[in-house]
């Protein structure tokens, strides 16, 4: 079994900051004023929540996960920042905001006896559906009584404890399981590795999961769905009642779901077979080319991820790939590019890689500076792919149907009409392979949500930093 890597900041520096913090950001705040107020005054709201997929995380364009994103929405319905306090553990969540370090605890939590004791609990935001989950080619179980007899693993203080234990308590005594604790691999493993017969996690954990466990399947699904909530501290009526009235109006407006969305939009469906290679290429052919990603990355002002990402895209990693129209290498270029580039071995892993690199950042510069992130880096490797001219074609046709030219998720859909005669001969450079741009932008962001998940950190600054909720850009023509 292997362990999983996560982005942590050790106690005490984070202690030290948040005091940093706490006696620059509160001048003006007496003890009588509300944590609402003293929020307002201070300019900062400061959520503390834990480095998971499903909650925050860096990624290629900065911070990502669903908390993230909901967090950042309240903090500019305030009218303020957002400082994320990212977390190891429970215990660290309850002991920010016993401590005054923390205005919220969003971490994907349900409300227990003791959080209700020692703090505020907001209304529900999100119910997650409950998925037991066994090992690939298992006979599945289909109920709980099949789960008679069967090896179950949980994680320690996770919702699911919660659940299995109340489960037994009702009608099925005879469930048994093992209790994770946090420096252990997670139950997902367990099963992968054939250590456990079966898991219980969120449907929503699992999404991301089954790319770095592709060898688990879902049996069935619990009839209880697990309900969240935000934790505030136990002397901040206003504050959860500001909370509440942001949940419900989120609900209403489709705020709540517009997230719910882009989270699931940052999972990729991969096969089972190419999952299951790719993280055995992870391991075995990663290490060797990391830190030439890395350098190349770093001097063209790319995250290495993303790099990576595109080079195994294109060659699976392997130097000495090539392509029926004479692309080679681990970027699989081409022999005009690579000597436009200045590459005079595209068999060379070092060379290829720090052209490939070179040719994605001008790529991107040429993506209008108005698109933000991510879609402008989606943009830049759909152009990667099919060239510049036709990304623009795509991008006046998507206009043309009333669709935002500046967002990915319209321009995507453009595309393959450049495959379409009726189409194309209106454009400016005709015929393309349109849905091929398409297609290599979704594996690519698959495999980098995977090195994001995997391979934590690169060179973003710091997770304590003020982080400014994003604000949704105008669209603008193309050009």
């Amino acid at each position: 079994m292997r362990t999983t890597s996560r982005l942590t900041i050790s106690a005490s520096a984070l202690w030290l900051l948040i005091g940093l913090l706490s006696g620059v950001m509160t001048t003006g705040c007496t003890p009588s004023n509300s944590r609402l107020e003293q929020i307002r005054a201070r300019h900062q709201l400061r959520v503390a929540t834990l480095n998971q997929p499903t909650t925050y995380y860096l990624g290629a364009h900065g911070a990502q996960g669903y908390e993230y994103r909901l967090a950042s929405a309240f903090a500019e319905r305030l009218g303020v920042q957002l400082v994320v306090l990212p977390l190891a553990d429970i215990g660290e969540l309850r002991e920010a905001l016993a401590s005054g370090a923390a205005d919220i605890v969003a971490a994907q939590l349900t409300a227990d006896d003791s959080w209700r004791n020692s703090s505020m609990v907001s209304n529900t935001y999100r119910n997650v559906t409950q998925l037991v989950i066994q090992q690939r080619g298992a006979r599945l179980a289909r109920n709980i009584d099949d789960l008679r007899g069967k090896r179950l693993v949980v994680s320690e203080e996770s919702p699911q404890l919660q659940l299995l234990t109340d489960l037994r308590g009702k009608n099925a005594p005879y469930l048994n399981w093992t209790e994770l604790r946090r420096e252990q691999a997670d139950p997902l493993e367990w099963v992968a590795s054939d250590d456990a017969d079966c898991a219980i996690v969120d449907d929503s954990d699992f999404r991301f999961a089954q790319f770095t466990n592709p060898g688990t399947v879902v049996a069935f699904e619990l009839p209880q769905k697990r309900s969240m909530q935000w934790m505030l501290p136990a002397s901040a009526p206003e504050l959860r009642d500001a909370v509440n009235r942001f949940f419900r109006d989120s609900e209403r407006s489709g705020v709540l779901a517009k997230i719910e969305q882009e989270s699931r939009d940052e999972v990729r469906n991969f096969e089972y077979l190419e999952a299951q290679q790719y993280q055995t290429d992870i391991a075995a052919r990663l290490p060797a080319l990391q830190a030439q990603f890395a350098d190349a990355a770093q001097k063209y002002g790319l995250d290495w991820r993303l790099v990576a990402a595109v080079g195994y895209q294109e060659s699976k990693w392997l130097a000495d790939a090539q392509s029926d129209s004479g692309a080679k290498g681990i970027m699989m270029l081409t022999s005009g590019t690579a000597a436009n580039l200045g590459v005079k071995d595209r068999s060379d892993a070092s060379q290829s890689i720090l052209g490939g690199a070179e040719y994605l950042a001008r790529v991107r510069e040429m993506i209008p500076a108005r698109i933000p992130e991510p879609d402008r880096t989606w943009f830049a490797l759909a152009a990667y792919n099919v060239g510049y001219g036709h990304l623009e074609d795509a991008r006046v046709l998507a206009q043309s149907q009333g669709r935002n030219p500046d967002r990915w998720s319209d321009v995507k859909q453009a595309l393959p009409l450049l495959a379409e005669e009726r189409w194309y001969r209106t454009t400016k450079r005709g015929y393309a392979r349109g849905w091929e741009p398409v297609k290599f932008v979704d594996q690519v962001q698959g495999f980098l949500s995977v090195l994001q998940w995997q391979q934590p950190g690169s060179g973003t600054p710091t997770d304590a930093a003020p982080v400014k909720a994003p604000r949704t850009p105008s669209p603008s023509p193309p050009g």
